[in-house]
């Protein structure tokens, strides 16, 4: 026992010498590097030559190590960049939708001159309060309704692609029903080729394409759009791209994005004027006869 003691008391002598040293010896060496003199500045530049080589290869980890952090920080800012070029390319997509669908119709229009073209559309922006939550259900709900003249059945746009349609209108409440619905259908138009279908939704988010006039004419790739017909959707409106479903089946890519669907355009559609007797013809010409000539005579 006295054997052991004596053995600690001799290391724990021993180790608070070395500490004492060593703070003795840091102290001294901040004072000298403290020191403004020619001299001393001469003596810490042998030392450092005399040092540094000596233990560069302790420095290698640490040269590393902040390599590997500068790294990290570089690969940061190159995913916020991404990030950020991906909001553009989005925007850009838009753009180039926008600027398509404005080709075509300008181009519609330098093909039929002197074609009376329809009115301009307008529309009323709601915000969208809720959804329905339900995956056998897709909806929302619009704070507007019949106080600002919303009417069922018009279409609805997230300010570029189609969503879907007013179905249920309240006071100062109404509901969308989404194209993915399983109560959504659409006539469409496939461009270029001009082939009529049916978008039927079925609660995926890659409706169907039904009823295709000829269907090996259709490509992936090609626009859908709204074709009109029916007098419900206004026509021309964009709704999305061809697909091949896992089912081997022709489907839509819908342009729209319902997860991030907070505002809603609907679209203000004026009811077109319906004959339904042919005499209705008859007697509008009546009244408003066409101008005749008088027929030219010699003389």
């Amino acid at each position: 026992m006295a054997r052991e003691k004596s053995g600690r008391i001799y290391f724990r002598t021993i180790r608070r010498i070395l500490i004492g040293s060593l703070v003795v010896f840091l102290l001294a060496a901040f004072l000298f590097w403290r020191i403004e003199n020619p001299r001393a500045e001469r003596q810490r530049a042998l030392i450092l030559d005399r040092i540094v080589p000596a233990v560069d290869w302790i420095l290698v980890p640490v040269t590393h190590a902040a390599e590997m952090l500068e790294n990290m920080r570089s690969y940061s800012r190159i995913h916020t960049q991404n990030l950020e070029l991906r909001r553009e390319l989005r925007k850009m997509k838009a753009w180039k939708e926008a600027a398509l669908q404005l080709e075509q119709e300008n181009a519609k229009l330098r093909a039929y001159n002197n074609v009376k073209p329809e009115p301009d559309l307008t529309y009323i922006t709601g915000l969208v309060v809720a959804d329905s939550g339900s995956p056998f259900r897709r909806s929302v709900l619009l704070n507007i309704g019949t106080h600002d003249g919303i009417v069922d059945g018009w279409a609805a746009t997230d300010g570029l692609a189609l969503v879907g349609r007013i179905s249920g209108v309240g006071n100062r409440i109404s509901r969308v029903i989404l194209l993915n619905d399983s109560n959504s259908r659409l006539p469409v138009t496939v461009q270029p080729s001009g082939q009529r279908a049916i978008l039927t939704g079925d609660d995926s988010n890659q409706p169907l394409l039904q009823f295709i006039d000829n269907a090996e004419l259709v490509r992936p790739g090609d626009r859908i759009v709204s074709s009109g017909d029916g007098g419900v959707f206004p026509e021309g409106i964009l709704v999305g791209q061809v697909v091949d479903g896992p089912d081997r089946k022709l489907r839509a890519m819908l342009t729209a994005d319902f997860r991030q669907l907070d505002f809603v355009r609907v679209l203000r559609t004026l009811p077109k004027e319906r004959l339904t007797e042919p005499g209705e013809l008859v007697e509008q010409r009546r009244r408003h006869p066409v101008l005749s000539f008088p027929e030219l005579t010699d003389g």
